[in-house]
């Protein structure tokens, strides 16, 4: 039982310190998705407003910019409607002949700053169209909230990433030392670096794919816990909190190449050392 309880202590700060890397990876992945599906939200909901002074088909706004997705002509009858102070019907048909033409395009996707700029000057160099409203003001804003909420997802796995690192080297040394007599031994012996150095890649390969099956574990209940996707379903959001293979793959790679580098770091260390 103590040597059960000695195994399980000698695991559990390094399988702790992965899973703490593949859960702060985990949730910028999903920030990125959540990111992604909002945009495409967005871009739904997004339209440029174009004032031309003839009549354009959807074809030539599509030529235009790839960008343009579709084209919906506007009905100048909330306009007239507007105006109209007892015009009888023959003066309103004629002045919808003279009013300008109105249109509203959408977008393939949520465009960056630089991109709805772009477009702007492209429909403006057309002869036909007097006018753009790209309602960039507005679309900056949630831009740029956009891009700041993912920057502080980014920066906070960053400096995971780096202290955990640091602590899982600082365990592997620890380690190393506990078997350093042993490795010296088998030196002694004519043993190469890398069969001395057998027990540290097997303890770090070993924990790799245990913090991987933790981290699949919590996200596979995370992905079906009713109250996370009820906030998601709240802000209209539809994404995949966790796919099961490609996540999985994820975790087991950055696990087991992050563990198996920093045992060669320190068993490089150690030869120089020597």
């Amino acid at each position: 039982m103590g040597v059960f309880v000695k195994s399980i202590k000698n695991h559990l700060s390094l399988v702790i310190a992965l899973v703490s890397i593949l859960f702060s990876l985990q949730v910028l992945v999903i920030t990125d998705r959540a990111i992604m599906s909002y945009k495409e939200q967005l871009a739904s909901q997004y339209s440029v407003v174009v004032v031309a002074k003839v009549s354009l088909k959807q074809e030539q706004f599509l030529k235009m910019d790839p960008l343009i997705k579709s084209a919906t002509a506007l009905s100048p009858d909330d306009v007239i409607k507007r105006l109209n102070s007892g015009m009888d019907k023959k003066n309103i048909e004629l002045l919808k002949l003279t009013l300008p033409k109105f249109y509203k395009l959408h977008l393939k996707h949520y465009p960056t700053p630089q991109e709805v700029q772009d477009l702007t000057k492209k429909l403006l160099k057309q002869k036909s169209i007097v006018k753009v409203e790209n309602f960039a003001h507005t679309h900056d804003l949630v831009y740029k909230l956009l891009v700041l909420f993912k920057t502080i997802i980014v920066i906070f796995t960053v400096a995971v990433f780096v202290v955990t690192s640091l602590l899982i080297f600082k365990e592997l040394r620890i380690w190393q030392f506990k078997h350093s007599e042993r490795m010296n031994i088998m030196g002694l012996f004519g043993a190469p670096m890398w069969l001395r150095s057998a027990v540290l890649f097997r303890l770090a390969i070993v924990d790799a794919i245990i913090a991987s099956i933790v981290s699949f574990v919590v996200f596979v209940y995370l992905s079906t816990n009713s109250w996370l996707l009820e906030q998601f379903k709240t802000l209209n959001i539809e994404l995949v909190i966790f796919n099961p293979i490609d996540d999985l793959v994820m975790f087991l790679g950055v696990s087991v190449i992050l563990a198996t580098i920093l045992a060669t770091m320190i068993v490089l260390w150690h030869k120089e050392e020597v």
